[in-house]
């Protein structure tokens, strides 16, 4: 067949538009296009975040810029509603946050390749300098955030241009020709009158970058355990205590008769965790220093072997409790801690008597200010570098952190301490206080009812009303529990132990089948009863009664 005909137009409207499902398969791969090209930035950045460090990772970094810059009502909310969970939380959330950003880049860039471009480089420089600007961040950490933009503005490119190819004038075809671009129309949605599309390179295209983002990403995860330390902590051995902690009493854990109430101890595995550190810092033990500076006679560093050496190393068995924990929470657990008295290892190095602020300062940078009374007075407040018998775990300031009974842990606990700064809370404001946060935190007078548990039904009949008080170093001396709105009733303690411990406590009681709303108060030692006042936990810890509704069947 040799005649010629006008090769067919393609269905269009009657302006020449490219027809609405033809528009709407351009933008949702344009948005895919985004998205896969963020993919690629994201696995280029943690590929170079194997090299440099974990926390140059830019998800990383902007998280961490995310905590320090929220406000705080946002993060009480965060901790009471995805508890320990709320990093994973805010991880996902930054993902999220940019996946939807990715979306928007690809549309864009349909529009002008230069609005794509700049997009991406702007999510480069917010990494950059959420990386660099961080307290133990430095010029070297925004490498990964600046070459995760490079790669991803080059993906994006090679993405979007299947999708916008150069018109192709409607000239005449032969019929044979018409048949074959009808043909080639179909497989990649090519439209004759302006801008076409090339469907095939763009997913092959798309699945080139995706294997590369997997590859990249995946790997520089696996790189990146090259800083794990716990090979290196696994080989350490604890220094045998010269005063070890108190033997427990007969009977001191009820735990092991009443099923539902918190063990005396918690295991390390189970000991709740509050910070501030998305990864968690990875320190050798070789390469560690405590550093002393500022208010000493004698200011010094001491490295790990320095304090495992000396020989005053104590044992004790001490509560702690986040200043974040609502009433009735679960964010306080109890271990037997191991490290050296830090009044002692103060008023060695000469600490000045017109300091009376600590400011403790992490490895990655956080700051936990000390009233420098507790610390010399308190008398079990340590350095700490052993929790239930073996190396503090990594999550919780391994190699060395700061313990000082009775203080809520924003003012005494720092984990993963590399310095001690003697000075004044006129000369400084830790993170804390800097987000107006009360500058002393003493633990408030507490009960909790473990079991029954709340609007669980259970059989009827006697049942054991269970739970723990804590008062550290004062201890508990009363616990009593009030069943609807009946009198308070004594409850049964456990063997004392220590003042800085929880003390458990149970009341047996008869249930006939029905709804029962249990409260329950503690006294401390030095006489003080637990108010009724409810308060939240900012500025300066929760109060009030807890109480419970609990079902008999």
């Amino acid at each position: 067949m040799t005649t010629t005909e006008q090769a067919p137009a393609p269905a269009t409207g009657p302006d020449g538009a490219r027809p609405p499902a033809h528009r709407g398969l351009r933008r949702l791969l344009g948005a895919l296009a985004g998205l896969v090209a963020a993919a690629v930035a994201l696995g280029g950045a943690e590929l170079v975040a194997a090299l440099v460090g974990p926390a140059s990772s830019p998800v990383v970094a902007v998280g961490d810029t995310v905590i320090t810059f929220v406000p705080e009502p946002v993060k009480q909310f965060a901790i009471s509603t995805f508890g320990e969970n709320d990093k994973i939380a805010l991880v996902v959330g930054t993902l999220v946050v940019v996946a939807l950003y990715a979306l928007l880049i690809g549309l864009l860039s349909l529009r002008s390749r230069r609005l794509g471009v700049a997009g991406i480089a702007l999510f480069g420089v917010i990494g950059a300098l959420a990386a660099a600007t961080r307290p133990a961040g430095g010029l070297l950490d925004a490498l990964p955030s600046v070459v995760g933009a490079l790669v991803g503005i080059v993906a994006l490119l090679l993405l979007v241009d299947p999708l916008t190819l150069p018109a192709r004038a409607a000239t005449p075809r032969t019929a044979d020709e018409a048949v074959v671009d009808r043909l080639r129309d179909a497989l990649s949605m090519a439209d004759r009158k302006g801008s076409g599309m090339d469907r095939r390179r763009f997913f092959l295209t798309g699945g080139v970058a995706l294997g590369a983002a997997a590859v990249t990403g995946g790997g520089g995860r696996l790189l990146q355990r090259r800083f794990d330390v716990s090979n290196a902590r696994g080989d350490l051995s604890l220094p045998t205590p010269s005063s070890p902690a108190a033997a427990l009493p007969p009977g001191a854990d009820l735990a092991e008769q009443i099923e539902g109430l918190t063990p005396l101890f918690t295991p390390n595995r189970d000991f709740y965790r509050v910070d501030t550190a998305i990864t968690v810092p990875q320190v050798r033990p070789a390469d560690y220093r405590l550093e002393l500076t500022g208010m000493f006679d004698a200011p010094r560093s001491y490295t790990l072997a320095d304090l495992f050496g000396r020989d005053d190393v104590i044992e004790r068995d001490v509560t702690l409790t986040c200043v974040s924990n609502e009433v009735g929470g679960q964010l306080a657990g109890t271990a037997r801690w191991t490290g050296i008295p830090l009044g002692d290892f103060l008023r060695e190095n000469g600490v000045s008597d017109r300091s009376d602020q600590l400011v403790c300062r992490s490895v990655d940078g956080m700051t936990i200010g000390a009233p420098t009374r507790s610390a010399l007075e308190v008398e079990d407040a340590m350095i700490v570098f052993g929790m239930n018998g073996e190396p503090l775990p990594v999550e919780h300031g391994f190699p060395v952190r700061m313990l000082i009974p009775g203080l809520y842990g924003y003012v005494s606990a720092c984990k993963w301490m590399t310095s001690i700064e003697a000075t004044t809370y006129d000369a400084f404001d830790a993170y804390w206080v800097e987000r107006d946060w009360a500058a002393d935190g003493p633990i408030k007078l507490a009960s909790r009812i473990d079991t029954p548990a709340p609007l669980r039904h259970f059989p009827a009949g006697r049942r054991a009303i269970a739970g723990v008080a804590w008062a550290q170093t004062r201890g508990i001396s009363r616990v009593e529990v009030r069943v609807d709105d009946g009198e308070w009733q004594e409850a049964r303690l456990a063997p004392a132990v220590d003042a800085d411990l929880w003390r458990q406590w149970q009341l047996p009681f008869d249930f006939a089948p029905g709804s029962y709303q249990l409260t329950v108060r503690a006294t401390a030692a030095d006489g003080e009863v637990q108010t009724e006042e409810r308060a939240r936990p900012f500025p300066n810890g929760a109060s009030g009664l807890h109480s419970i509704r609990v079902i008999a069947t």
